[in-house]
């Protein structure tokens, strides 16, 4: 039996509420597992305002493994290269070079799509799937835990209905009627100064070429901007002085030109004006209910770090809800999602946002994460450098400074790369995870190693190694030939060294081969004893 046809041991769906990029994300996560889902959505409609443009490589992965990747990237632009010029004298600083991860994943870019283009593609994946239903026009007004379910009642279109739910993921957005509820303490604070997104549509390739990067950060201790090359226009970021007077859109216009000079041919096609935060909810978890993206956390704009991180959210507690709902984990994973994630929001991406929002305005000449090493910089960036807390370890981090890829520590995102299967095929090691929790036994095959057989849904076993297995070995079917050891060296493993990776492409455990050392190391990694359950 498959790990997607496994029971579970609710009939009730999951209640997804808010269909914004981390609701929809969720949503198709838990598709991707087959965990029957409700998605609800105040709006009738998709939201037309000037939001999130930049959406980073950790995102792509987990898109890539949901369903909506291939889709997204038909409509954005891709980004190998991340410009940082100073604008009193047009001199170029450290710029980021996402091209140089080219062998650490298979979006060794980012990409620009603004939001309302973006947030159509992700529903026309979610409506493809045959385990959730969607619910536009439905407003939460409250909701009732039980021992068993969550009681949520909605104003919708045909007037107020109640739905039932196993548990209740509150991806509703900064003002989060769910947050409110609970009566959720938010700790943090907001700033004075504003931020101005306008959307310009104007030839700057052809008609008035300026070679601007699709993606740059001006930085200014005056008037710092950000610029980003949108599909159908160029989008201008730029800060609003604490008690400026109101701006009206050919204000913000002109201060949109007066950065690039005089252009012919301007219409604007959007602006937003936003408040700036710091801000994170003290608890997330409470009891069958959980906060994601901006319920959870309010982030600066900066380094696309805010959206981005949410969706950091949504990859997390996918894989805890199937786990939990079939009965391989217990309500402790739930612990652990914001034991792990909270620290990324709080003192991760939202300190390095304030950080980045400094440095952009010639208030500090030095970021943290911007260190004199390009490949740790596109690392960083990428956030593929996050690092997590597990198993109650605090050496998380989100920062990555150095000149190439040092080896892979528990907590880290496992890399990827190509190896070759027994038939012969190129397969990404991402392609392997996701499913299941998977264990890599860096290890030399002629040996004949004692590799598990993969008879469970929820731990699979593969060998890897730069020796062919032997034809008439009984490891060949789970041997993955790694052509100079490439894959090994990135790891840093030592020969016969276990490496656990949970289905969120986290690294759960590091060990030397032994019988039984994957078993325990995903027992641990659960933080509990795991449910005996059996496939049928």
């Amino acid at each position: 039996m498959t790990s997607n046809a496994f029971p579970l041991n609710s009939t009730l769906p999951v209640a997804v509420v808010g269909a914004g990029p981390v609701g929809l994300t969720t949503a198709l996560g838990l598709a991707y597992y087959n965990i029957p889902f409700l998605l609800f959505e105040a709006n009738a409609g998709v939201s037309s305002e000037t939001k999130a443009g930049t959406t980073l490589t950790r995102t792509l992965e987990i898109w890539q493994r949901f369903g909506a990747a291939d889709k997204i990237l038909t409509k954005g632009l891709r980004v190998d290269e991340i410009g940082d010029i100073e604008r009193a004298t047009n001199k170029a600083r450290r710029s980021v070079k996402l091209h140089l991860l080219h062998d650490e994943t298979r979006f060794p870019f980012v990409i620009n799509l603004p939001q309302h283009d973006m947030e159509p593609v992700l529903r026309e994946c979610v409506a493809t799937s045959a385990v959730g239903l969607t619910y536009f026009g439905h407003r939460l007004i409250d909701f009732t835990q039980h021992d068993d379910r969550v009681d949520l009642h909605f104003d919708t279109p045909s007037g107020k209905q109640t739905f039932q739910a196993s548990y209740l993921l509150a991806c509703d957005g900064g003002r989060s009627t769910v947050r409110e509820k609970l009566g959720v303490t938010v700790n943090g604070r907001s700033f004075p100064e504003r931020y101005s997104l306008i959307d310009l549509k104007v030839d700057l390739d052809i008609e008035n070429p300026r070679d601007f990067p699709y993606l740059a950060y001006f930085s200014d201790a005056k008037e710092w901007m950000i610029l980003i090359r949108q599909p159908q226009c160029w989008r201008f970021l730029y800060p609003l002085p604490q008690g400026q007077k109101d701006y009206s859109i050919d204000d913000l216009r002109d201060k949109a030109i007066h950065f690039i000079g005089q252009v012919s041919n301007v219409e604007v096609l959007g602006s937003n004006i936003y408040n700036i935060h710091h801000r994170v909810a003290e608890k997330w978890r409470h009891n069958r209910i959980m906060l994601l993206g901006d319920a959870a956390h309010l982030i600066t704009p900066m380094w696309a770090l805010g959206l981005n991180t949410g969706i950091l959210d949504a990859n997390s507690i996918a894989w805890r809800m199937a786990w939990l709902l079939r009965g391989w984990g217990d309500a402790s994973l739930l612990d652990s999602y914001e034991h792990e994630q909270k620290p990324v929001a709080e003192q991760g991406s939202g300190e390095m946002a304030e950080a980045a929002r400094s440095y952009m305005a010639s208030q500090s000449k030095h970021v943290k994460a911007m260190s004199e090493h390009d490949w740790g910089n596109a690392y960083t960036r990428s956030l593929l450098g996050v690092r997590l807390g597990l198993a109650g370890s605090s050496n998380w981090s989100m920062v990555k400074s150095y000149a190439g890829p040092p080896p892979v520590e528990v907590g880290d995102r496992a890399p990827d790369g190509l190896l070759h299967d027994a038939a012969g095929r190129e397969t990404r090691l991402h392609d392997l995870f996701g499913r299941s929790f998977v264990a890599l036994y860096f290890t030399d095959t002629r040996h004949r190693p004692d590799i598990p057989q993969n008879d469970t849904p929820w731990l699979m076993h593969y060998a890897v190694s730069r020796w062919d297995a032997p034809l008439d070995s009984n490891i060949r079917d789970r041997s993955l030939l790694d052509p100079g050891g490439r894959i090994a060296q990135r790891y840093g493993c030592q020969a016969d060294t276990m490496v656990l990776v949970r289905p969120d492409d986290y690294v759960a455990a590091i060990e030397p081969m032994a019988a039984g050392t994957a078993q325990a190391a995903y027992r641990a990694a659960l933080g509990h004893r795991q449910h005996q359950a059996t496939p049928a």
